[in-house]
């Protein structure tokens, strides 16, 4: 680098090339359906499709489902929550960079103070008098971004501060989404487990009359053995499905952070009620949508940053020009004598221009561009894969709507059919074969209406995910104001 106390006039055309710098678009286009292609609900005419009305319905949702626990272990994952520990994590590293970055663009300020004693004798004079010199001053340093580098580096800093908020929000509503999935499957769990032991008592009371129907000799042991073997095999299914249950109570522990009596008391003593009493309602554009997603407002971000690294990268090609400035108060005591004198300079104003660096800087710009490509394609990729999730969300509520009739209408009538043949067996006109078939007919009825609202709550848990649970671009990280989102209610962030 050579560094002048000048300006030549021939390197004037650099300095006026600062226009010439151009940067890569800070965003770019996405191809956005105009309109949601999931089909309507079976029965519904399109208007009645589960995308109308407004997202940020959604930040109450949890609330609205009228289940307190739920809300409970929601705010209590996100509190312990590693992910949204280390999200909280993220945006104070970029609120310090980004300060840093800030800072570049202002001249920097630096206080000294210095002190010295000697003597200072030419040679063949008498000698002179030991002296004590100090000297307090102020000096100043500023870079004059001529090129713009230092203010790309400012806005990349505050894009990805941007960023990292929106990405603290993305946790919070992963964090509840897992939570409230854990919590349906507990609560699912559970019902079958109710259905299985009922079906272990009926079976069990069938194989003890069995039993002593064949020792009075009205009935072939095979008939019995028959019996014994009905109930043992749902004894050891409605064992199996305990396990399940215990094994949801497990994660839900670890999920939320509360001791395992303690959340085994709450589940206790608050009895699951009809979940989803209130729906989902999104916007009807796609584009409308998916612009307060988290992630897709980050990954944006990120192409912005990208695209002002690449205006910093090629601004580092250009020379440099900085300004110094000094102010000084000396004294000097010497032989009984104090002499004050200040100093002060502005200046020198030095212009450095890169000669030969071997190509570094132009590997910099080159890689800043390649970030810049990959950040473009990620956004794009982000794009496509929210589009996916919420048509696969709304095919999937449409398909368990569809079918919960059906499926209702099949366990009543499956149950009332056990009902007549369970009679019949009981006075003889039927026989113990028949009782178990239908038995186990009835049995796959209600595991599959069950296992149907199961999947109909994990597809409303799905659609609250993929419509960012009603976060909006207006909402702040952590240290902003108090918000509703996530999931829980609004609460002083952290």
């Amino acid at each position: 680098m050579t560094h002048l106390r000048f300006i030549p006039l021939s390197l004037a055309p650099l300095l006026l090339s600062a226009c010439a710098l151009q940067s890569p678009p800070s965003a770019v286009s996405t191809h956005l359906p105009a309109q949601w292609f999931a089909p309507p609900p079976a029965g519904q005419p399109v208007a009645g499709l589960p995308h109308q009305g407004q997202l940020t319905d959604l930040s109450r949702w949890w609330q609205q489902q009228g289940d307190p626990l739920l809300v409970e272990l929601i705010s209590a994952a996100q509190a312990v929550s590693p992910t949204v520990a280390s999200a909280r994590s993220r945006i104070e590293q970029s609120r310090a960079t980004r300060v840093a970055a800030g800072a570049a663009l202002l001249p920097s300020l630096d206080a000294s103070a210095s002190a010295s004693r000697g003597r200072s004798q030419p040679l063949g004079a008498a000698p002179a008098p030991v002296g004590t010199t100090t000297q307090i001053g102020l000096q100043t340093a500023w870079e004059i971004d001529v090129f713009g580098g230092r203010r790309d580096s400012r806005d990349a800093a505050q894009l990805r501060y941007e960023g990292a908020q929106a990405q603290w929000h993305d946790a919070r509503v992963l964090v509840a989404a897992e939570t409230a999935n854990q919590y349906y499957s507990l609560r699912s769990c559970e019902q079958l487990l109710r259905v299985a032991r009922s079906d272990a008592a009926s079976r069990g009371e069938t194989g003890r009359l069995a039993q002593l129907s064949a020792e009075a000799g009205f009935t072939a042991p095979a008939t019995a053995a028959l019996a014994r073997a009905s109930a043992a095999d749902a004894n050891s299914r409605a064992t199996q499905q305990a396990a399940l249950c215990e094994l949801d109570i497990k994660a839900l522990v670890a999920l939320s952070g509360m001791s395992e009596p303690d959340l085994r008391q709450k589940l206790a003593s608050a009895p699951a009620g009809p979940a989803f009493a209130a729906t989902v309602l999104i916007a009807s554009v796609p584009a409308q949508a998916l612009a307060q997603r988290p992630d897709v407002f980050s990954a944006e971000r990120e192409v912005a940053a990208a695209s002002a690294d690449v205006g910093s990268a090629q601004a580092a090609r250009y020379p440099r020009l900085t300004l110094s400035g000094s102010v000084a108060a000396n004294n000097l005591r010497s032989g009984g004598v104090s002499t004050d004198f200040n100093t002060w300079a502005i200046g020198p104003l030095a212009l450095s221009v890169p000669l030969f660096d071997g190509g570094r800087r132009a590997a910099d710009a080159e890689a800043a561009q390649a970030r810049y490509e990959e950040a473009a394609a990620v956004y794009r990729a982000r794009v496509r894969q929210a589009v996916r999730e919420v048509e696969e969300a709304l095919v999937t509520l449409q398909s368990t709507a569809a079918r919960s009739e059906d499926a209702r209408v099949a366990a009543e009538g499956y149950r009332a059919s056990f009902a007549g043949t369970e009679a019949l067996y009981k006075n003889g006109l039927a026989s113990l074969v028949d009782l178990e078939d239908s038995r186990r007919t009835q049995l796959a009825a209600e595991t599959a209406l069950l296992t149907l609202q199961r999947e109909r709550a994990s597809a409303w848990v799905a659609l609250y995910r993929a419509m960012g649970g009603g976060w909006t671009r207006e909402l702040e990280g952590p240290g902003g104001p108090a918000v509703a989102t996530g999931g829980t209610a609004a609460s002083r962030q952290p």
